[in-house]
């Protein structure tokens, strides 16, 4: 968990670390934007459903609630169909999901249609992308990986800004009915980002050496021996914890203000600060994160950024003005943004190519429950207390607190551990090799020099991208 693992892919593959791996990059940060930014983006429509269907605030924010549950909880289930179909066809049926449950939901007459169908079919249309997009940014580059990650993660905030303004202007033109389909008409744009999902395969080998390839096992559909590993169980009960604090301060900081007796655009001008800051910290983190000597102790780097976060958090409990709301929302700004940039750079320098495409599904599933428990219990301590005070300071500590297990889990669990039996294993390669050239006659010896020129002269090859009639669209 202290150092990156050198991945290759799937099938022996090298990342190309560019060319197609652009549009890869491209169709991800979209389908990140969608993910991330859409439940928050429908909650404009909710003053209009509460009228239209004479209902509480309550009951229309559960059509967030729904979508954000189907993002994470649906994650073993994405697992299962990307190591059985693979990410392309899984994105676009996730693409059609979505739309689909969007244009439904504008002719419907309940609110519980629309949790059915801008809840859950949109929630698992999401799901469908979202995971599939960054298992094939983490197959499609390797050195550049931290960037690619840092830019993807950029799509969150950048679609955030967007959609919530456009979701006022269509809600003025057209209503809410009119609103969501052509929400769900933009959302076909994600079985178009499905489509540049190009898989990748090694080059071109004799036949000789295709047939031991088709002899190996098959791939598991979701591989639970992830939790062996030390790092993934380290990191998934960090993640939990943070998760119960992380989302609570941008959905209370505007109530905050509110109550502080600002005007509503006010207020709401302070998410738009938070947004445009996260904009730039996302791209910046991940290029820090991508430097040599940081690479290899990302894991650090996340902890620090959760401590970061944690820290404003408690000095956040502490503003009496507007004035101190702003300086809060610029430091959330830039430590969540590091957070977004970097949580799943270090899964998949954790777990590797192979194992992520099932570590993050159960990661999501864990991420699931504290997701529906974190802003609820902080309401419900509103309610009690009367105070915004405590449930930053709650927030603060819960992130806090998984940054501590993160990093001393890493530095007494893991690192110890795992030095110890590869020194005994260099050792005993060692001796092997010791043994061996003693036994080998002269003649036998190669020189160093011809090895290292035969080497150099083969060029090392990437991975091709593969376009097949099945595939190809």
């Amino acid at each position: 968990m202290g150092a990156v693992v050198a991945d290759d892919g799937p099938s022996g593959v090298k990342a190309p670390d560019g060319g197609w791996g652009w549009a890869v990059l491209f169709g991800c940060f979209i389908i990140t934007g969608f993910s991330y930014a859409f439940p928050k983006a429908v909650s404009v429509f909710f003053k209009e459903l509460i009228r239209e269907f004479g209902i509480g605030y309550s009951d229309t924010a559960w059509i967030s609630s729904i979508l954000l549950a189907m993002l994470y909880g649906t994650g073993p289930l994405c697992s299962v169909c990307v190591n059985r179909f693979g990410c392309r066809p899984v994105m676009l049926v996730g693409g059609l999901f979505a739309s689909l449950g969007m244009v439904i939901a504008s002719f419907c007459t309940s609110i519980v249609q629309i949790y059915l169908t801008a809840g859950v079919i949109t929630g698992l249309g999401l799901a469908l992308n979202f995971q599939p997009s960054l298992i094939m940014l983490n197959r499609y580059f390797d050195k550049r990986r931290p960037l690619a990650n840092g830019l993807s993660a950029a799509g969150s905030p950048v679609f955030l800004c967007a959609l919530s303004p456009l979701g006022q202007i269509l809600q003025h033109e057209y209503g809410w009915r009119g609103g969501f389909l052509i929400l769900g008409g933009m959302l076909l744009n994600c079985c178009v980002c499905g489509a540049l999902m190009r898989p990748l395969e090694p080059p071109k080998k004799s036949e000789a050496t295709k047939e031991p390839a088709e002899k190996k096992a098959k791939k598991k559909l979701l591989d639970f021996s992830v939790f062996k590993d030390g790092g993934f169980v380290i990191y998934t009960l960090a993640a939990s914890i943070m998760v119960l604090g992380l989302f609570v301060p941008p959905v209370f900081v505007v109530s905050y203000a509110k109550d502080l007796g600002y005007q509503d655009t006010k207020a709401a001008f302070l998410l738009t600060i938070l947004g445009f800051i996260d904009i730039f910290a996302r791209p910046i983190c991940g290029m820090v994160a991508g430097l040599k000597w940081v690479r290899p102790r990302c894991v650090y780097l996340f902890s620090f950024a959760m401590i970061f976060n944690g820290f404003t958090d408690l000095m956040g409990s502490m503003s009496v003005d507007y004035a101190g709301l702003v300086v809060f929302c610029i430091f959330f700004g830039i430590s969540y943004g590091m957070v977004g940039a970097l949580q799943f750079e270090v899964l998949m320098a954790i777990v590797g190519t192979q194992k992520f495409s099932s570590a993050i599904g159960l990661v999501l599933l864990a991420e699931a429950m504290a997701v529906l428990i974190g802003p609820p219990s902080a309401g419900k301590l509103l309610d009690a207390t009367g105070r915004y005070m405590f449930v930053f300071i709650i927030a603060g500590i819960e992130v806090t607190t998984s940054a501590l297990v993160l990093a001393l889990g890493n530095f007494f669990c893991i690192k110890k551990k795992s030095e110890e039996p590869h020194t005994k294993e260099e050792a005993a390669e060692r001796e092997e090799l010791n043994k061996s050239e003693d036994k080998a006659p002269e003649d036998a010896k190669v020189d160093s020099i011809e090895v290292e020129q035969f080497l150099k002269d083969e060029p090392e090859k990437n991975g091709e991208v593969v376009t097949n009639p099945e595939t190809c669209v």
